[in-house]
């Protein structure tokens, strides 16, 4: 079980960051270029690119260059050892990934949860 920690880290660490989940849940909708997850957000486009890194770092992501631009394809397998870890509390269900898309609608998704 200690021999996955490093991984388990990097998984929460990537989910610990409000920039990063919203684009998980961006990316639960489909494939997106780099530019079109950066859109939405006010910080640059080399921040994003970090915060992709970290998401691909910790097996959330994966990237793929496609001439000019680079997609993102959410893993949804990358949070299965995370939801493994927390089943062993005996407290948590394996992770269903329709609830986790429905809580990032909203917590993201302004039209979602009523604020304008």
């Amino acid at each position: 079980m200690t021999q996955n920690m490093p991984q388990l880290d990097a998984i929460f660490s990537a989910l610990a960051d409000p920039t990063r989940r919203a684009i998980l849940g961006m990316l639960l909708e489909d494939d997106m270029a780099v530019t079109d997850v950066a859109a939405p957000f006010p910080i640059s486009l080399a921040a994003i690119s970090k915060h992709l890194a970290v998401l691909a770092a910790a097996g959330l992501i994966q990237q793929e260059r496609r001439g000019r631009i680079i997609w993102c394809k959410l893993m949804p397998d990358g949070l299965r050892s995370a939801s493994v870890w927390m089943q062993g509390f005996g407290q948590f269900e394996p992770v269903d990934l329709d609830a986790f898309e429905r809580f990032l609608d909203l917590e993201f998704n302004p039209l979602v949860n009523g604020d304008d």
